[in-house]
């Protein structure tokens, strides 16, 4: 693609003296002759002169920069837009529906629909238009998955479940396993029968190994626009926000409901029934167990507001040091207490 045609749409002014071609983007620190890269942390600066890079995109001008550069206001922003045009996706290595998928006869299918090979979809299921389901996705009876859909190898799609429109979902992902429910009977547990569903709304993505359980009843449900990284745990009937976005290994226990525009750390756990407000900003391996004023940012095990935290993690850095004096002091206590007891038996 021509760097004057980047420049256009990433809406960009280009410094050059001449128009090149690109054929796809880089670190600024190893890209080579025919990549564009990007400068917007000043760790990076260092780079500047020594980049192979064909191109940068910067937010300032650069008069002594000798490859050629495009100005705009948020460089991080821009080159996202880059990484767009030169994505093309995974690619499926087969057309159309493989004869090795089983299909059943009850299934409905969009138009340009591709399906690989092993992939299996059961009675009643329907497929959107332009979805990609990959080898070995299970999509079980009456499940409906919207247009435009990525869904990867080895996803298990339960019954009923429903899936909207460009929904990405990486491989080893299960949604509609039950939910985590059994009643105490004696000394024994009873499993509750899971009849509801998970509801994933549009432009949804979901990690790879990640696990939504169904909900006992009604739904489980992940609104517009959330992104879910690798191995998270959503448990029975909680609703996930709209664009919220979770991190890594972090939990959410059963009828949670959590507000639109969380930021959610890695390793976090939030407990059942809980409803927490609207941006929120949940540091990693936090443990929430109340909620918060919508927009505070919180952290800790338990989760407190972090300004009050920061002062909790600087007080325990002091431990060792207020110990020896209490313990000092009681020495000297118990020594005044001494003295006053034989001065007073004289």
């Amino acid at each position: 693609m021509l760097l004057s045609k980047i420049a256009s749409h990433v809406g960009g002014k280009l410094f050059s003296d001449h128009d090149i071609e690109i054929n796809s983007a880089g670190k600024i620190e190893t890209a080579s002759r025919d990549q564009i890269s990007f400068l917007s942390n000043p760790k990076y600066r260092s780079f500047l002169p020594t980049t192979t890079a064909g191109a940068i995109i910067v937010e300032e001008q650069f008069p002594e920069l000798k490859a050629p550069y495009i100005l705009v206001e948020n460089a991080y922003s821009a080159f996202m837009k880059v990484l767009q045009l030169f994505d093309s996706g995974d690619l499926p290595e087969w057309s159309g529906i493989s004869e090795f998928a089983f299909i059943s006869p009850m299934a409905k299918t969009g138009a340009n629909v591709q399906i690989g090979p092993l992939a299996y979809l059961g009675p009643g299921v329907s497929v959107g238009d332009n979805t990609v389901i990959f080898p070995g996705a299970v999509i079980l009876k009456n499940a409906r998955i919207g247009s435009d859909c990525r869904i990867y190898p080895n996803v298990t799609i339960g019954s009923d479940c429903i899936v909207e429109d460009r929904v990405i979902i990486h491989g080893g992902t299960v949604l509609g396993s039950d939910g985590f429910g059994f009643a105490p009977v004696g000394t024994r547990y009873e499993k509750i029968p899971q009849t509801g569903i998970v509801h994933i709304e549009p432009d949804v993505e979901i990690g790879s190994n990640c696990s939504i359980d169904r909900a006992t009843m009604g739904e489980t449900l992940i609104r517009r626009g959330t992104k879910l990284d690798n191995l998270v745990q959503i448990a029975h009937n909680v609703v996930v926000g709209e664009d919220t976005v979770m991190a890594a290994q972090s939990g959410v226990a059963g009828s949670a409901i959590l507000g639109n525009h969380l930021v959610i750390g890695g390793q976090v756990g939030i407990v059942g029934h809980l409803k927490l407000s609207d941006n929120l900003t949940i540091a990693g391996q936090s443990g929430v167990s109340k909620n918060f004023e919508a927009g505070e940012t919180i952290f800790g095990s338990p989760a407190l507001p972090i300004r009050e935290q920061k002062k909790i993690q600087i007080s325990i850095k002091h431990l060792p040091e207020i110990i020896k004096r209490i313990n000092l002091l009681e020495k000297e206590v118990a020594m005044l207490r001494e003295k006053l007891s034989a001065g007073s038996g004289n």
